[in-house]
């Protein structure tokens, strides 16, 4: 059996797999709270017992946070993984760690159809071209499927800390009051979950104590502010809400525009994460994509360009199991 995991700033999930080409076959899936774990071996030690302690060929994680040759720290949880503790735990078997947007990378292309709605269609770029992959949730990730002869090999990055680029008046607006408030405006300051409340705070004015709003109580706990905000925007139950939401497709868009470039990703454009098919009538109302394409005098080059949504929210499992897969193969 094959042992992958994707360990997120909020959540754990933990998933045996039958080896098969191209795409391991998933026979379990467990879901944890990260923060209730000091280290991922404990997680990984009670889902095996939970499972009968199944004989493990090869294991391999997507971790969010940069990884530096054997080690993962967690960008927003404070925990560490190391590959060689959780290869011990496993009986010595082989063990690796990627970041969790190259392993989405290598999850991306065996998803199907079904996994995915498509934001832009074209039939003018060629089949075999680089990818890129944008993920706003807890964070921002970002990443690469570089084409090497025919061949997309995943590159891991920490796209989501590099400067935001305001490109409209209130954009510029936004950046001023953030850099007041964080200093450094980093591109996850807007595009993440807490970017939605940095968003719906500067909409309004302020903190929602200081600035009520008419479709979410003053009462309403951060982590949940996120997802309130999106709903009451869909609905159109607050205005204020609304520009928030708005404000995050564009600004979104513009980043997986940024990257298409920064890449030329002629193969195609994804974008991951929890946050996209929570707000997929957003994601789909033209924002997004007017933002994309908006890329003068590039924005002949990313028309072309094939954009989608990924669906299937356990991408970057699916990727681990597939980079493990290779590993108990021996061809890494």
């Amino acid at each position: 059996m094959l042992l992958a995991a994707d360990v997120g700033g909020t959540k754990t999930l933990v998933g045996l797999f039958r080896p098969g080409a191209p795409r391991p076959a998933g026979v379990a899936t467990r879901v944890y709270a990260t923060t209730e774990f000091s280290n991922l071996v404990d997680i990984i030690r009670i889902f095996l017992d939970e499972h009968g302690t199944p004989d493990i060929s090869a294991f391999a994680a997507g971790v969010a946070g940069p990884v530096t040759g054997r080690v993962a720290r967690l960008t927003n949880v404070d925990m560490v993984v190391d590959a060689d503790v959780v290869s011990a735990a496993i009986g010595r078997r082989p063990a690796s760690l990627v970041n969790d947007l190259a392993a989405m990378a290598h999850g991306v292309p065996v998803l199907g159809p079904d996994e995915l709605h498509p934001l832009q269609t074209s039939t003018e770029m060629p089949a075999r071209g680089s990818r890129a992959i944008v993920a706003a949730g807890t964070g921002l990730g970002e990443s690469v499927l570089h084409d090497v002869d025919g061949r997309l090999v995943p590159a891991a990055s920490e796209g989501g800390h590099a400067d935001f680029a305001a490109r409209t008046p209130r954009e510029l607006e936004l950046v001023s009051w953030l850099a007041k408030v964080h200093g450094r405006v980093e591109v996850e300051r807007v595009l993440s979950g807490s970017g939605i409340a940095n968003l719906f705070r500067f909409t309004h004015h302020s903190d929602l104590a200081e600035m009520p709003c008419e479709a979410i109580p003053a009462s309403m706990p951060e982590d949940d502010l996120p997802a309130a905000v999106s709903e009451a925007a869909l609905a159109g139950r607050c205005p204020r809400c609304v520009e928030a939401l708005d404000m995050f497709v564009a600004a979104y868009g513009a980043e997986a525009g940024n990257l298409a470039l920064r890449s030329l990703a002629t193969g195609g454009v994804y974008v991951g994460g929890g946050i996209a098919p929570k707000i997929l009538p957003a994601m789909t109302g033209g924002r997004f994509m007017q933002a994309f394409v908006d890329k003068a005098p590039m924005d002949d080059l990313v028309r072309r360009v094939p954009v989608s949504v990924i669906l299937n929210q356990d991408v970057v499992l699916i990727g681990a199991a597939v980079f493990a897969a290779s590993l108990a193969g021996g061809s890494r």
